[in-house]
């Protein structure tokens, strides 16, 4: 329905923006920015009103606003003007007079048009006006500005300008000439204004946006490009040079597109003059290396000219900085579905599905606009469930660029621009689910430093710093999964995934990861198992490969991890061995011996304890059929530990002094350790305090002599627990900060998380509630993030003593404590984090 609010007949209209919007945004951040574009619309919006103006529309910073007399909206251009003083935005505004034509949607005809040019010719905190407008002001003071060309309005306009004030010439917009997206631009607004901030900070030649197919690097760049337009007095310029084949044609699709007279490179710098020029350069990685030649001869020729480039490589010309465009975040990538997924289904909401969902594409704008589309016929939860074939699920529309048409053309198109070799050992590294190092790399897959660094240029790999400094090369999954169908093309793929599991095991023994045996020969032990942190998803992938292959391979890696997955992931631990055992019936006696040791062992951390007793058992007469008495001792000393952890002593004690007995016979001081701690733990029980002390002293310092830093760090919390129950508090704390400190290092999070509570009890005892608050509300933190062994048998236990100390002080550090980490509640270096 037309307004009928409106005026009539004739008509001044009032155009406003705000001058250097995009600097203003980069100036203040998005939050301050839209606070002062709200505060602006207020302030504005009231000058409108009292001078009789009716607002038409509205769109970002500028209004549209009609009034029914031409000094009205002088008033109103004033007033707007004097209400912004003193603050950080300055708007311009521009005002015209004429006999519009009003329809349902508001007014139309060349007044409109006339009148918002008008306006984008003025500067901060300056008012422009028609002729026809400045006729109407008696006694307004005006300034004869001449006759000015309008863009897109034939003929000169006469400009006058309102007011006194001094200003520059006339800005003298450039014409912008970039392609409208169909649909809206979501997300994607903290990489803007990275983006901005690199060019109007530095203001380099060439900002070349780099990243992998279907990252939306065309979509942003128009974007980038819109928001710096104003910046442009040259013109705003759209090359797309995706249908090129030859290197020879960009130079005349540049002169082309910039209407220079001939394609050579005086000509185009010519035409390109004095003023900034931005040319949007769109797809040039097919043309690389020699385009790259022809832009850095053309940026040469034109000071000028700014080149925003997009591409799944690098340049590498001078003048050129790169901005590599990664997948959305989390949120942005769920906005950008939802928004998308809307135009298909209507009433789509978020859930864990879509989460989920967005997540498993990689947060890539274009797998997730093909997915959207997809939800008109499946739901997300129905998606989630067929992603395993995402490469032929995710089909685009009609009028798609073919480039684009599905997830797999995208990356083809990159994968068609490597050589031969590169191809092979692109398609091989997919054999790396959780990334690799670059000498794994190297070894399984003969990958070497240059393809690498090639794969990383035309963005199929990715790069990333673990914490320990140490570089990773990953791909994103939906690359990968299009590798690992290349790589099954080429029949590599079985040879390939053996080596995998080679190498792992080779980085197992080498770590000595399944420690001890005399804790790998004094070598020591635990020190490399942070090795294994990042490689847990290639652990599993070569395990859940070699349950179809090869179950006794994977047996012996499952157990050279026998100390990782007792320090980091029991249960999962096993969960692989009791799937490796079932898959390998026929493995020799000793590999399953030991395998059988290792998936006890994991279970018994854990808290499993009548899980692991028959286990232990069929381990320890594997260990005897074989004759092997050194791995039978140690079982006989498992099942009786086992034994005393349910609590049957009378049945384990002698068990354990008979394999004190023989661990001393066969010189395994290791063995003798282990023997102490429970000796140790009896002794206490007998009530003979100062030998239990004693013993798990000697036990501690056996640890520490070999290097056995898991089984040491374990007697120090017992200690800690020992001297506290005897109200030694200050010796307990000692005892807790040497545990937590070396538990952090190896990353056994249920040994930090109990130390911990040893120091949270001490801090109780001695009457210092903010002390236990806080390091309670550390514990509390770290349990939120995944569950933690034994930890919830004995929380009860430790709530008793740390609740003594509640009060307001306790609650208050309480909270505080949630938001540091163990080693920060404990004051025992900010370095100290868990892996």
């Amino acid at each position: 329905m037309a307004r009928n609010d409106l005026p009539t007949g004739t008509v001044a209209f009032l155009f406003t923006d705000i001058e250097g919007s995009t600097r203003l945004l980069h100036a203040l951040g998005p939050k301050m920015y839209a606070t002062e574009l709200e505060k602006h619309q207020v302030l504005l919006r009231d000058a409108f009103a009292t001078a009789g103006g009716v607002e038409v529309d509205t769109q970002g910073d500028a209004f549209f606003v009609a009034f029914p007399t031409a000094t009205g909206a002088a008033e109103a251009a004033s007033s707007a003007h004097e209400a912004l003083v003193g603050g950080r935005v300055r708007v311009r505004i521009g005002l015209h007079t004429g006999a519009p034509q009003l329809t349902n949607d508001g007014y139309v005809g060349a007044d409109v048009h006339r009148g918002a040019r008008i306006a984008a010719l003025a500067h901060g905190n300056q008012t422009l006006a028609s002729a026809a407008t400045a006729a109407l002001l008696e006694g307004a003071e005006l300034r004869d500005l001449g006759l000015h060309r309008l863009k897109d309005v034939e003929g000169a306009t006469h400009v006058v300008q309102l007011g006194a004030g001094d200003f520059p010439p006339l800005r003298t917009p450039g014409s912008i000439d970039l392609p409208t997206p169909a649909t809206p631009f979501v997300g994607r607004e903290r990489e803007l204004l990275d983006a901005l901030s690199a060019v109007l900070e530095r203001d380099p030649r060439v900002l070349t946006i780099v990243g992998p197919g279907g990252t939306g690097k065309t979509r942003f760049g128009i974007e980038l490009a819109r928001l710096l337009a104003d910046e442009a007095d040259g013109g705003t310029v759209f090359l797309p040079l995706a249908p090129l084949r030859d290197s020879a044609l960009v130079l005349p699709a540049v002169a082309e597109r910039l209407g220079a007279a001939s394609a050579d490179l005086t000509t185009v710098g010519t035409r390109i003059g004095q003023k900034r020029t931005l040319l949007l350069v769109d797809n040039v990685e097919q043309l690389l290396p020699d385009a790259a030649a022809v832009l850095a001869e053309l940026v040469a020729a034109a000071p000028t000219l700014r080149l925003l480039v997009t591409s799944r490589e690098a340049l590498r010309i001078q003048g050129e900085e790169e901005f590599d465009l990664a997948p959305m975040r989390a949120p942005d990538a769920v906005e950008l579905f939802l928004a998308r997924a809307r135009a298909a289904r209507p009433g789509i909401e978020q859930t864990p599905a879509v989460d989920e969902l967005c997540a498993r594409l990689d947060r890539l704008p274009l797998a997730l606009e093909l997915a959207a589309a997809r939800t008109k016929l499946l739901s997300p939860e129905a998606l989630l469930e067929r992603l395993g074939e995402r490469l032929d699920l995710l089909r685009g529309t009609r009028d798609a660029d073919p480039r684009h048409a599905t997830l797999e053309a995208t990356i083809a198109w990159s994968y068609d621009l490597l050589d031969e070799t590169e191809q092979r050992r692109f398609a091989r590294l997919a054999v790396f689910r959780g990334g690799c190092t670059l000498e794994a790399a190297e070894e399984v897959c003969n990958a070497d430093l240059d393809t690498i660094a090639s794969l990383l240029d035309k963005s199929l790999l990715r790069r990333r710093t673990d914490a320990d400094g140490t570089d990773r090369y990953w791909m994103l999954e939906t690359i990968r999964e299009f590798a690992a169908a290349r790589v099954a093309d080429s029949g590599d793929e079985g040879d390939i995934q053996r080596r995998h599991m080679q190498w792992l095991l080779e980085l197992a023994r080498k770590a000595r990861a399944s420690v001890p045996a005399e804790v790998a020969d004094q070598g020591g032990g635990s020190s490399d198992l942070h090795l294994f942190t990042p490689e847990l998803d290639n652990i599993r992938a070569v395990l859940g490969w070699s349950l179809e292959h090869d179950a006794d391979l994977g047996l012996e890696l499952g157990v050279a991890l026998e100390q990782f997955w007792v320090i980091h992931e029991p249960l999962e631990g096993a969960a692989w061995l009791e799937r490796l055992l079932e898959a390998a019936p026929s493995a020799e006696r000793p590999l399953r011996a030991a395998a059988l040791r290792t998936l006890a062992g994991a279970l018994d951390i854990y808290g499993e304890h009548e899980a692991a007793a028959p286990i232990y058992r069929a381990s320890l007469d594997l260990f005897e059929e074989i004759g092997d008495e050194q791995g039978a001792t140690n079982l006989r000393f498992r099942v009786g530990a086992n034994l005393a952890n349910r609590g049957q002593t009378d049945q384990a004690w002698p068990l354990i002094e008979a394999a004190y007995i023989d661990f001393r016979r066969l010189g395994r001081r290791v063995g003798e350790a282990q023997v102490l701690s429970y000796l140790g733990w009896k002794a206490d029980l007998e009530g003979d305090t100062e030998t239990a002390h004693s013993l798990h002293e000697e036990s501690a310092a056996i640890a520490h002599e070999f290097g056995w830093t898991w089984w040491e760090l374990h007697e120090l919390m017992n200690l800690s627990e020992f001297e506290r129950r005897r109200d030694r508090l200050q010796a307990a704390e000692d005892y807790a900060h040497r545990s937590l400190t070396l538990a952090i290092g190896i990353g056994d999070r249920m040994a930090a998380v109990f130390s911990t509570a040893e120091l949270a009890s001490c801090a109780a005892l001695r009457g210092e509630p903010a002390a236990a608050g806080r390091l309670w509300g550390a514990i509390e933190s770290e349990e939120a993030s995944a569950p933690i062994g034994q930890w919830s048998r004995f929380r009860e236990q430790y709530e008793q003593l740390v609740f003594r100390a509640t009060g307001t002080a306790f609650d208050a550090a309480r909270e505080d404590g949630k938001l540091l980490s163990l080693a920060e509640a404990a004051d025992i270096g900010e370095d100290q984090t868990l892996p």
